[in-house]
């Protein structure tokens, strides 16, 4: 594993933080160790998640507002909001609001005749949010360029429409501006691609990237690096990682460091609609997937042929002893008048040692790893243990291992 200067993003996460409220926009927001969130939980559950976080040394939280939800309680929305940003501040957190989504796009949004509903909604989030220390920039509108509105269209009607939407996202960054004249704004589009109609009015180049190699990513960054070199702008990725878009997270914070591009993981809690495919903690602390964890610490996997270190998991014979455990387990010696069933428990002890071995090893997929078979089972009464999956288990482990560690 190869570490890619932890330590100064580190100093320079704890440095920056305090120029949140500059007097002007940064020009570098590679400090950047973000991820994408909601405040719909409670109190308790907020400072449970942010302290997940922390542990793991992030330092911003993107999250989305709805301008629905306000109009249904103005004062208290603005109450949550300011509660969410003092609290996640307090925990070491800045904060980058999305005042629109463009997912869900209602197309009556972009017409002049929401402007006074639309106007309203941002002032009073803008000025009452401005001053916030822990308020790091304006998200004027999530992935403008991705919703059925768009995606949908064709020819001559797909440019009225992605003008219209730029037109929408030109106007509200303007107001933004009008309620506070220091914070930075950006707009987070899905593809760096379509970044440059507004990059004029913005004051940070943000985009989404999932792509699904390294030289894709790399070409995305290139894109959004152009188009800030042309008007002086900084680059944020403010959406990136998904495991089912082959979008690896540790490849992604990699490569994001290599162009010096503040980053946003989506997203922080595996739960919910995106749960398949998306997050680093369970609510319940545990993770899916450590190696998320050490990239997010500044650790990378050796992709290297010529540096790596096959493991041998028989160098002290503990493959042989756990093969000899398992075949003794499900041995169960005859009598005259029958077979005697080896207690499950012993079964599941052999099984465990293997596993073990296997899994630290890497010699096994992780996406239900063996050990969490033999914690369920465990969990159950003996009776009610499926005594032939167990045998069955323990048997495949046995003959993985004699595989892996050439024991034949």
């Amino acid at each position: 594993m190869k570490m890619y200067l932890a330590g100064l993003a580190l100093l320079i996460c704890a440095a920056t933080v305090s120029l949140a409220r500059a007097e002007k926009p940064l020009t570098d927001y590679s400090f950047v160790r973000g991820v994408n969130y909601g405040m719909q939980g409670d109190q308790a559950t907020t400072e449970r998640d942010l302290g997940y976080a922390k542990r793991v040394n992030l330092n911003s939280t993107r999250i989305w507002l709805n301008y629905k939800a306000y109009q249904k309680d103005p004062q208290g929305y603005i109450d949550r909001l300011r509660n969410y940003i003092r609290t996640s501040y307090r925990l070491g957190f800045t904060t980058m609001p999305i005042l629109f989504n463009g997912n869900g796009l209602d197309p009556a949004t972009l017409k002049p005749e929401f402007h006074p509903e639309g106007d309203a909604y941002v002032k009073a989030v803008v000025s009452a949010i401005k001053n916030e220390p822990g308020l790091l920039m304006w998200d004027v509108m999530n992935e403008p360029d991705y919703n059925d509105y768009v995606l949908k269209a064709t020819g001559d009607e797909k440019t009225q429409r992605t003008a219209e939407i730029t037109e929408f996202v030109r106007y509200y960054m303007a107001k933004v501006r009008e309620s506070d004249a220091v914070t930075a704004r950006t707009a987070g589009y899905a593809f760096s691609k379509n970044v440059a109609p507004i990059a004029d009015v913005e004051d940070v180049v943000s985009f989404h990237d999932y792509s699904a190699t390294r030289a894709r990513v790399e070409a995305a960054y290139k894109i959004a690096e152009d188009v800030a070199k042309k008007y002086n702008k900084p680059i944020l990725n403010s959406e990136t990682a998904c495991i089912a878009r082959a979008n690896p997270y540790d490849e992604a914070i990699q490569i994001a460091a290599e162009h010096h591009s503040g980053w946003y993981l989506f997203n922080l809690i595996i739960q919910g609609y995106w749960g398949e495919v998306h997050g680093i903690f369970y609510p319940d602390g545990t993770v899916r997937d450590p190696s998320i964890i050490s990239a997010i610490m500044g650790f990378q996997i050796n992709r290297d042929l010529n540096t790596m270190v096959r493991p041998q998991p028989n160098r002290e014979g503990h493959a042989a002893e756990a093969i000899k455990e398992i075949e003794a387990a499900l041995a169960e010696p005859t009598t005259p008048f029958g077979h005697v069933n080896a207690s499950t428990d012993n079964i599941l002890e052999a099984a465990e040692h293997a596993a073990n071995l296997l899994e630290s090893a890497q010699m096994v997929p992780m996406i239900v790893p063996p050990t969490a078979r033999i914690q369920y089972w465990r969990s159950q009464p003996p009776e009610k243990r499926d005594r032939a999956a167990i045998r069955a288990f323990a048997y495949d482990l046995g003959e993985q291992l004699k595989k892996d560690c050439q024991l034949f």
